[in-house]
């Protein structure tokens, strides 16, 4: 019920969007957000908004990412810029913590 796209290959320094689509029901939680994992690590947050428009980052990616939600649209999106190696993952939509997209593999090579 929640779908990303958007992931590719880009190098250090490079940009990417990505985006989350689901149900309307999906975007009548209050809190939705971006989780990533990388191999052989926990999942961990990248970022959420509430509603309301309350927004949390990880201290690793602020001032680089911008999440944003349109609920007309039942979309989601994080735009990713001056991306780092580190930042390779798959990454995640969530929506409350109880429904997850697939993952939508972001690489950035050196």
């Amino acid at each position: 019920q929640l779908v990303e796209s958007g992931g590719g290959l880009v190098q250090a320094g490079g940009s990417l969007t990505l985006s989350c689509a689901g149900s309307g029901s999906m975007f009548r939680f209050n809190v939705m957000g971006w989780y990533r994992q990388a191999p052989g690590k926990q999942r961990e947050l990248v970022a959420f908004v509430t509603s309301g428009g309350r927004i949390t980052y990880a201290d690793s990616v602020k001032g680089r990412f911008t999440i944003s939600r349109d609920n007309a649209k039942n979309t989601m999106f994080l735009q990713m810029n001056s991306l780092k190696p580190e930042d390779t993952a798959v990454y995640y939509c969530t929506a409350g913590l109880v429904h997850w997209g697939q993952g939508t593999q972001v690489t950035v090579s050196s």
